[in-house]
């Protein structure tokens, strides 16, 4: 994902009502460490409800800004208000969180968000994280 990518704003109740009254778990397809951009998806009740939704580091800036600051700013902001920016890029959802990386506790505070931006208990959500790079 590069600058000059366009995302799309995504409004949280434009997504799938199961999201917000289901068990939810997103599942990293790579690794925490691959980067900034870690691919993934949410899954509910049924595998075939299942969402693509990535989590993008607004921060990261080698070689090249993943975000324009406008978007950046943005991005902090809402996370400053203990919200979530949800933006869709070439279709697919993507948590937009500060920082250049993820770990653990980044990813959980992520959920948390987007379930309170969808109308879930965040007790809701589990996450499921693969290793390495």
């Amino acid at each position: 994902m590069t600058a000059t990518v366009s995302p799309t704003d995504v409004d949280p109740f434009d997504l799938p009502d199961w999201l917000g009254e289901s068990e939810v778990t997103w599942s990293a397809d790579t690794g925490l460490r691959t980067g900034h951009l870690v691919p993934g998806r949410l899954t509910g009740p049924s595998d075939e409800d299942a969402v693509a939704c990535d989590l993008l580091a607004v921060d990261e800036a080698y070689p090249a800004p993943v975000t324009d600051s406008a978007l950046r700013s943005r991005a902090h902001q809402s996370w400053q208000h203990g919200q979530i920016l949800l933006a869709a890029y070439d279709g697919r959802l993507t948590l937009l969180v500060p920082g250049t990386g993820f770990d653990a506790d980044r990813v959980l505070v992520a959920l948390e968000r987007l379930a309170r931006a969808v109308g879930a208990a965040p007790a809701s959500y589990a996450a499921h994280l693969r290793l390495g790079r």
